[in-house]
């Protein structure tokens, strides 16, 4: 698989509302392991292996238990993960394949009773700000270094 053209060195502007984002999540009330946990669990659906490997690197840098992040691609089979965690994957995962149900109501409601409507929506803003890297860096082959 070759490497294609960098979109950001062709057209920078191109990535000003992907920095944007990434701006709000750094500033909003999300744990830095919450964000590497969707990061990471998503990156593993959508097969970037990019992302992977430095959100896999950030997590371990901001203290991530290193079985939580050895099992997190079958997290339902294990206890590593808290009730909150195990909804910030579920989260993850819905919003990652929105095309097959949506977000859940279950996991929608159970979202808000566990993290109150403003981390909640910032849970969601994540997930979608992931998924939207991981388009890019799988359509450009951009590959880990």
């Amino acid at each position: 698989m070759s490497t294609r053209k960098n979109i950001y060195d062709l057209d920078p502007a191109a990535y000003t509302g992907m920095i944007a984002l990434e701006k709000y999540l750094h500033d909003s009330l999300l744990q830095p392991l919450h964000i590497e946990f969707i990061k990471i669990r998503a990156s593993q659906l959508n097969g970037c292996g990019y992302c992977l490997d430095l959100h896999n690197q950030d997590a371990i840098k901001k203290g991530a238990d290193l079985r939580q992040l050895l099992a997190i691609a079958a997290w339902r089979e294990t206890e590593l993960f808290s009730a909150e965690e195990q909804l910030i994957l579920q989260l993850t995962e819905e919003i990652t394949f929105i095309s097959a149900q949506g977000v859940t109501d279950e996991t929608y409601n159970k979202g808000q009773e566990l993290f109150g409507e403003i981390y909640f929506a910032q849970l969601l803003m994540c997930a979608i700000t992931i998924n939207a890297w991981n388009r890019i860096a799988v359509a450009t082959h951009k590959k880990a270094i």
